[in-house]
């Protein structure tokens, strides 16, 4: 201890050093989705349907919007206050969700509450995740109309081309071109402030929307058009949610030292250096963004909006295969296939279903919606939306496992909903002018993961209804021993107590058993992370019997043979080399009488249960050691 005390103070600045490499990266991986919006949200305010007519009293006003929201949503709900609340360093809402649930003060009615509550927002974010990258990137590229009007036909064609070589990219990981996301958006974020102020050079009164009065009359003047504005507004913070579920990866103080230090000034300045080019050359509404930037430098802008919009949108689709494991291991998806694309980095995991499925749906967003000003109008009802839930849930959170007084959070909450409901409303408006997509996205993702998570509660209720205890099981087996054979046995079973099922029919088919019997359950904790010294608990059971709980937590991939070897330290030793692994195949078939669940929910469980990942390589089993036997079951 005392050398390596020695060795720290010789490097006194090691620890500063760390934190800015680890701010640095986080540029690239949190900052993407929100340092990308002056592409567009300003533009959104002054161009389209529900455009406000552009005086200076209107810059003004959305301007100073703009300022308090990145204020108000960003520096103090999200980053102040949110990153407080978090499970063991993991953020997001299902890491919320997954501390809150458990909690034996919550009733049975909160219970039902919170939970379809916080599915429901992170079901939003899969809509989301289509989203970002079709409006990032054709935004990007749609600069090439004003570097060369005749080059307006190709913009389409490439995005899509972008795009699809994106999606394709995702299967190798992003542990090499990693190491430029950061250094790249650092780039990013310098040259949104030069432009800046570039543009503030010429009309330096715009630093007057520094004052809220601005907002307000802005309200004033407008009604109900203002509050439509609302809407475009939101744009500048549609990176929030990402932000508070990305802190596992770095951790809260270098991705505040980011905020605060870089990206909220390049962003304010950004801003307002597009509201003093509409003051003083006001028939730039189309592409203020662009307009800021001086005829020589248009290509090597768009080549480099292009990239960062790439960047950001890789941190999205990234967070899509995080929340699906998550959603996997807490048991709201089918199990589906996820590779994991670093040895270093656990969070690094690619899902083939989710990428193809965001691949295609990110396609015909770019082919049906045509235009960044299009996509605008779908954009941002997803967010706002798991905004205002994770509001909600943070006041429970507060009161249950806080211990806070219940006044002092409800004003708190209400606060935090007094900003984010006008936004919910004014994107609400939206729904007729493409807001319905992430909606219709979001409601059949929370469809599925909720009858998911029903059927498999009624499948194990069902199972274990009709099963003995075990330790009736093997006295019985004392009393009339089969035939034993040379090996291990591994069962697989998702009851934590009682005989399993497959063992049953397993013995009754073949009327044999191996010499150990091992009934392994693997079970998902309410934490990010099960240390391996916690991973395994093992009961050794009479006539070579042996119970195996193995836990992980929802941020790990499952590994059964690994998790066997942890059981030698507990008295369990392994034969690798004579071991079978039984798993059981339900084939779900319909009741005779009384479905639990609706006919139609059945019928989707059953067709999403014979789709699930096998088991096999779900856990990690070697195939040339795995039987399966399957049974018919009524739910």
């Amino acid at each position: 201890m005392g050398n390596r005390q020695l060795h720290d103070n010789q490097h006194p600045d090691r620890p500063a050093r760390q934190l800015f490499i680890t701010s640095l990266t986080a540029l690239g991986v949190v900052y993407g989705d929100i340092g990308t919006s002056p592409l567009y949200a300003l533009r959104e305010c002054f161009h389209g349907s529900h455009a406000l007519p552009l005086t200076p009293d209107n810059v003004l006003g959305v301007l100073s919007l703009i300022f308090w929201a990145l204020t108000l949503i960003i520096s103090v709900k999200y980053l102040t206050f949110l990153m407080r609340a978090d499970n063991r360093g993991e953020g997001g809402i299902l890491a919320m969700l997954a501390l809150l649930i458990p909690a034996d003060r919550l009733s049975h009615n909160q219970r039902r509450l919170l939970l379809p509550l916080g599915l429901f927002g992170a079901a939003f974010l899969y809509g989301d995740g289509a989203i970002t990258p079709a409006i990032s990137v054709l935004s990007a590229v749609e600069g090439l109309k004003i570097a060369a009007p005749a080059l307006e036909g190709v913009v389409r064609p490439l995005t899509l081309a972008i795009l699809v070589a994106l999606f394709l990219f995702q299967k190798r990981g992003t542990t090499k071109i990693g190491l430029i996301f950061g250094p790249t958006m650092a780039v990013w974020f310098v040259t949104l402030a030069v432009l800046g102020i570039s543009g503030i050079l010429q009309a330096p009164q715009v630093l007057g929307a520094l004052s809220p009065h601005h907002a307000f009359r802005l309200f004033v003047a407008n009604g109900r058009l203002a509050f439509f504005v609302l809407g475009a507004v939101f744009l500048v913070v549609t990176g929030g949610e990402a932000l508070y579920a990305d802190m596992g990866h770095f951790g809260p103080r270098p991705i505040r030292l980011a905020w605060f230090a870089l990206v909220l000034p390049a962003l304010l300045l950004n801003y307002f250096g597009q509201g003093a080019l509409l003051l003083v050359r006001p028939a730039e509404t189309s592409e203020p963004f662009f307009h800021l930037a001086p005829g020589w430098a248009l290509y090597p802008l768009v080549l480099l909006a292009t990239v960062a919009t790439i960047i950001a949108s890789q941190a999205v689709i990234s967070g899509a295969f995080s929340l699906t494991r998550q959603a996997i291991q807490l048991g709201y998806s089918p199990r589906l296939r996820l590779v994991q694309t670093s040895s270093e980095e656990i969070g690094q995991v690619y899902c083939p279903a989710v990428n193809n499925g965001l691949m295609l749906t990110t396609l015909a967003l770019v082919i049906g919606f045509g235009s960044s000003t299009n996509l605008a109008g779908a954009y941002g009802v997803a967010v706002t939306t798991t905004m205002v839930i994770t509001t909600v849930l943070v006041f429970f959170l507060m009161v249950k496992h806080w211990n806070w007084p219940p006044a002092i959070a409800a004003t708190l909450a209400a606060l935090f909903l007094a900003v984010d409901l006008p936004f919910f409303g004014a994107n609400l408006l939206k729904i007729g002018h493409g807001g319905w997509f992430p909606l219709i996205a979001g409601g059949a993702i929370f469809i599925i993961m909720t009858t998911w998570h029903r059927g498999r509660a009624e499948l194990r209720s069902t199972l274990q209804g009709a099963g003995e205890s075990l330790p009736a099981f093997i006295a019985a087996l004392a009393d009339d021993s089969p035939h034993r054979v040379q090996g291990t046995a591994v069962f697989m079973t998702g009851q934590t107590e009682g005989t399993p099922p497959i063992l049953r029919h397993h013995l009754a088919h073949n009327q044999v058993l191996h010499e150990q019997v091992i009934i392994l359950t693997v079970m998902t904790n309410d934490q990010p992370r099960v240390p391996a010294a916690e991973r395994v608990e093992v009961t050794l059971l009479p006539l070579g019997f042996a119970r195996v709980l193995v836990r992980y937590g929802f941020m790990q991939n499952p590994h059964v043979p690994v998790a066997l070897r942890e059981c030698e330290p507990h008295g369990l030793a392994v034969d690798f080399e004579h071991i079978t692994y039984y798993l059981s195949r339900e084939r779900i078939i319909a009741p005779h009488r009384g479905p639990v669940l609706l006919n139609w929910r059945e019928k989707l469980f059953a067709l999403l249960n014979r789709n699930t990942l096998n088991a096999t390589a779900f856990f990690n089993l070697p195939p040339e050691q795995v039987v399966e036997l399957g049974q018919q079951v009524e739910i």
